[in-house]
């Protein structure tokens, strides 16, 4: 009876260490696959300021795509997931510090700010998105190739373009898709 009890015991150790080796090679492959997807195709991220308040507030989560802008350039109007630019790296901001803005001007636009209206091409923009008209005043500059003009919804209260000037085209990590928390403002932006 211990022979056999012996062998049970072998074979459950076995039958034990097989499902072991089977469940780490899923675990391994599951990991594999997240890391693709959040370095190449798509991730999560927070809104931690009110930049682009009544848009996006803070707490908000929202899945950054990083696909779109590898068939077809970023367009005005687009909601844009970004490092931060090498002018605010050189005061200090780390460049995990992603920041969220809206796409305000393309290569060859000109813009300004003047008596509360942001301007593009000397065209003032129909803005229903942002909270405030601007309190400030901007003068005329025009977007360099490669390089691309943010601004926050919440005008007066954003660290954006107007104070910091261009975003090179490289810096941007994905478009802003979906916002999927909280529930009741799920959806796609």
């Amino acid at each position: 009876m211990t022979a056999e009890k012996s062998s049970n015991q072998v074979s459950a150790k076995a039958s034990i260490q097989h499902l072991l080796k089977s469940n780490a090679k899923l675990v391994a492959i599951a990991v594999a696959i997240a890391v693709v997807i959040r370095l190449f195709i798509a991730e999560p991220r927070f809104i931690p300021s009110n930049s682009m308040d009544p848009t996006l507030h803070i707490g908000d989560r929202l899945l950054i795509e990083k696909v779109s802008y590898k068939f077809h350039p970023p367009q005005r109007g687009d909601i844009v997931v970004f490092e931060p630019p090498p002018q605010l790296q050189a005061v200090g901001y780390r460049p995990e510090q992603a920041f969220i803005k809206r796409i305000i001007g393309l290569p060859g636009d000109t813009l300004s700010v003047h008596d509360g209206q942001v301007y593009r091409n000397e065209r003032p923009l129909a803005e229903p998105y942002i909270l405030n008209a601007p309190n400030y005043e901007m003068a005329a500059v025009t977007v360099p190739d490669e390089a691309l003009f943010m601004m926050g919804d919440n005008r007066n209260d954003s660290n954006d373009s107007h104070i910091w000037g261009f975003l090179p085209l490289e810096n941007v990590i994905g478009h802003a898709a979906v916002r999927f928390w909280p529930p009741d403002d799920l959806g796609i932006l």
